[in-house]
């Protein structure tokens, strides 16, 4: 007998005799997945076309049945119990074909997607680190039944898939490094406030444009025509649709709260449009998920700053801007402000160090408005008007001061003014104890019209609250360089 016909007889029968299922599952309907608390949570495989499957969940022991369609795809709902960090099993069967899942968990399931700073995970880049990691993979092991995360691998196909490779992954100093770092530090923070497991499902690829994560129907409405002309090897990252068809599509109806979003820096080169490409994306994910209203939670983080090889060049500020404009544009949504988590030397390194206080502030955003915790100090100071005085200055009001703004001595660095002539200059602040205002004063423009604060590609300034939260950068003017 040939070898290679003996071996391959031997393993058929070795595999006979472990009774493989005929059932198959999507890697994120596996060991130690996380399925949302409460909820009907949507399972799904395969199946020989027409097949009865039945799926019981050790938490209820009811079974649920359904049949697979001609192609063989099947899905069902069950009912999941409320959170706790006790581990069940699912099993599947279709006729004497069994096949279970171990170590369930339910809890919080949120998406995050985006580009590299998503991507970012927590062994960091080459040469590019995340600030304190190496403590927090060296005792993730003890987040093992509090913060887990399926990592999805890249994908890039033009029509839509209906799997996608990421398994789910327990938080352990062998796992964690893999990790997202903006998702590890935003479920593990989450978790420590509603004490709940949290389970992340990561989608990210990075250099990807907005237009990547939207389905090809949306793009037509907007003239889109050929992807970018862009070379290698970032012509994968700006392929259009393809992220969506890739990496959305096979999630689809995965019952989760909500999404978390860290994208924007490769839309630097057309700010405009993406308030409005961003707000289409979210409706239609949410419609994808049954969202009839439009509201499941959607978070958003502010990009960093980055020079772009022009740091006094305002692409950069503008895409911000346009990131701010699209939370007063989607129902239900929020940003997390990050003008301030950058170093000076990070000026030419557009992925910034510092995820943990990114992922500990989106948190923090989220566990008072979706979980209705009180009381979070995460509200940013927002520009809210401009009022001209008598001896040349002008003082600026803010929102969200919480017990005062800073610095409370010594110059507010970051404003710029301009007159009519639209030329702006660095202009000298000041808080006032007494009121949410900065005033602000500059000897080479004496009727001040416009103001500006940290609306360059890379600017740094010092305003912030008493909590230490940065205030949003921001423009009054509509001027372009």
């Amino acid at each position: 007998m040939n070898y290679f016909f003996k071996a391959a007889t031997i393993a058929a029968i070795i595999t006979a005799g472990q009774g493989v299922s005929a059932i198959e599952l999507p890697d994120q309907i596996g060991d130690h997945a996380v399925l949302q608390q409460q909820s009907d949570a949507k399972l799904w495989g395969w199946a020989k076309p027409g097949a009865k499957v039945t799926v019981t969940p050790s938490w209820s022991k009811k079974a649920v049945t359904t049949t697979a369609d001609k192609t063989g795809r099947w899905s069902l709902r069950v009912a999941t119990p409320a959170a706790s960090y006790e581990p069940y099993s699912i099993t599947f069967a279709e006729g004497n074909d069994k096949l279970t899942i171990n170590d369930i968990l339910i809890g919080e399931v949120w998406l995050a997607a985006g580009q590299s700073n998503m991507e970012m995970p927590m062994r960091g880049f080459n040469s590019q680190p995340v600030e304190g990691a190496a403590a927090d993979i060296a005792r993730s092991g003890k987040l093992r039944d509090r913060v887990r995360m399926a990592y999805l691998v890249r994908g890039d196909e033009y029509e839509p898939q209906e799997r996608i490779a990421g398994k789910w992954k327990v938080a352990s100093p062998e796992n964690t490094p893999e990790f997202s770092a903006q998702g590890f530090y935003f479920a593990r923070e989450l978790n420590d406030l509603i004490d709940v497991p949290v389970g992340i499902l990561c989608a990210s690829y990075g250099g990807t444009q907005v237009e990547g994560w939207l389905p090809r129907d949306i793009l037509d409405k907007y003239g889109y025509g050929a992807e970018a002309d862009v070379p290698e090897p970032m012509r994968l990252a700006y392929r259009y649709t393809t992220k969506y068809n890739s990496m959305i599509h096979p999630l689809i109806g995965y019952t989760i709260k909500g999404f978390i979003w860290n994208q924007g820096e490769s839309n630097a080169g057309n700010p405009p449009t993406y308030a409005k490409l961003l707000t289409d994306m979210v409706a239609r994910w949410r419609s994808d998920w049954g969202d009839t209203e439009n509201k499941l939670p959607f978070y958003q983080t502010e990009n960093p700053h980055f020079g772009w090889f022009n740091p006094t060049a305002t692409p950069a500020a503008e895409i911000r801007e346009q990131q701010n404009m699209a939370v007063d544009m989607i129902p239900n949504s929020g940003i997390t402000c990050t003008a301030d988590l950058v170093y000076p030397y990070e000026e030419h390194v557009i992925h910034g160090s510092r995820k943990r206080e990114i992922g500990e502030r989106m948190a923090w955003q989220v566990a008072e408005r979706q979980y209705g915790i009180t009381g979070m100090p995460w509200r940013s100071p927002a520009f809210e008007s401009m009022k001209k005085c008598d001896d040349g200055t002008v003082r600026v009001r803010f929102t969200n001061p919480a017990f005062g703004l800073l610095p409370n001595v010594g110059n507010v660095e970051g404003f710029e003014v301009a007159g009519d002539d639209g030329v702006f200059h660095t202009a000298q602040g000041k808080v006032d104890w007494n009121a949410p205002e900065v005033i602000l004063s500059c000897p080479e423009v004496a009727d001040i019209k416009d103001v500006r604060y940290c609306f360059k590609n890379f600017q740094l300034g010092n305003l912030r609250n008493s909590y230490g939260m940065p205030a949003v950068p921001f423009r009054t003017d509509t001027h372009k360089n």
